[in-house]
């Protein structure tokens, strides 16, 4: 079974992207996106619910 996530800027903190990820184990999602906010590449993480 697979779960909406929301990616958010670990810079800005701005709510940036949507993906889905595997509900079983795992942690958070980490990734390296790019915020059009700061206008950089930025790890965003898996915002909390």
């Amino acid at each position: 079974m697979r779960q909406h996530v929301t990616l958010e800027c670990t810079e800005c903190k701005n709510q940036n992207y949507r993906t889905n990820t595997e509900t079983r184990g795992g942690g958070r999602l980490n990734l390296k996106k790019y915020c059009r906010f700061c206008q950089v590449h930025t790890p965003h993480r898996q915002r909390k619910k």
